[in-house]
């Protein structure tokens, strides 16, 4: 049986001083997150903010005809749910669950709360809030004008980033829903990493062999994201002992049927 993750494996959670903790982690519940379990679906109410600790959630932009590309991932780097403390109470974006794991989550109310306060918890969310924005923009400039092959490093290592191996369970299929392309076209790339000795791909599982490549391979867009993201973390204050984490109570999300997930035309026409 594997350890309950502890708080502080959340690099936001980790960052509240002690005063703050003392505020908030009563309120906190952590979640089992499974394997393409939805989060939240396009345009319902947001009632928690997520806290990831070794999961990895994507956020995808549905259109009309069922088709959908992730604009952007979050893991133990930050929180979903953004749009609660930023004056929304729902988000036109799909929430899916990437890579499985487990997360802390706080009912909205608590969160405005100490949002209102203009203390820490607002500057840390600002903070994290412009990391996100740049990689919104970098995932819109990469599916526009890199290749696949790039497309799929970015990705690779932006997921890797958020994990503490190397490893991530994920099948060629649900790449290429989560990329927005043909899943040939993530064969293809993926088959070229792997005659380079960079990933191995066996039965959904792929691990990096050689990373210091993957990002050699990579657009300059897994770069502008990385050093973003890492400038946030450099301001982060010092992280905090949590103890006690055996008092969170865990909870298990509702299932809901499988999305359906439809290839754009425009990409299914594209060879």
């Amino acid at each position: 049986m594997q350890p309950k993750p502890e708080p502080q494996q959340n690099h936001l959670l980790a960052a509240l001083s002690p005063e703050v903790q003392g505020r908030l982690f009563p309120y906190l519940e952590l979640v089992p997150l499974k394997l393409r379990s939805v989060m939240y679906e396009s345009g319902h109410a947001m009632r928690h903010v997520y806290f990831p600790t070794d999961a990895i959630i994507s956020l995808q932009y549905v259109m009309e005809n069922g088709a959908s590309t992730a604009i952007l991932v979050v893991g133990n780097e930050g929180l979903l749910g953004i749009t609660l403390f930023m004056g929304g109470e729902s988000t036109p974006n799909r929430s899916l669950v990437q890579s499985a794991g487990y997360a802390y989550r706080l009912p909205r109310k608590r969160v405005k709360e100490e949002f209102s306060r203009h203390g820490q918890l607002l500057v840390l969310m600002l903070r994290y809030t412009q990391a996100l924005i740049t990689q919104m923009a970098q995932t819109a400039v990469c599916n526009r004008h890199h290749s696949i092959d790039q497309q799929l490093c970015r990705w690779l290592l932006l997921s890797m980033d958020r994990l503490s191996g190397s490893r991530l369970t994920m099948t060629q299929e649900f790449i290429s829903h989560m990329l927005g392309v043909r899943r040939e076209g993530v064969t293809q790339a993926a088959s070229k990493l792997q005659q380079l000795g960079v990933i191995s791909y066996q039965r959904g599982l792929i691990t990096v062999l050689d990373r210091p490549r993957l990002e050699a391979l990579s657009c300059e867009c897994y770069e502008v994201v990385r050093k973003e993201t890492e400038l946030l973390l450099a301001y982060l204050p010092q992280r905090q002992v949590i103890r006690n984490s055996d008092s969170i109570p865990t909870v298990t999300l509702p299932t809901s049927d499988k999305p359906k997930l439809v290839v754009p035309e425009r990409h299914a026409q594209a060879s």
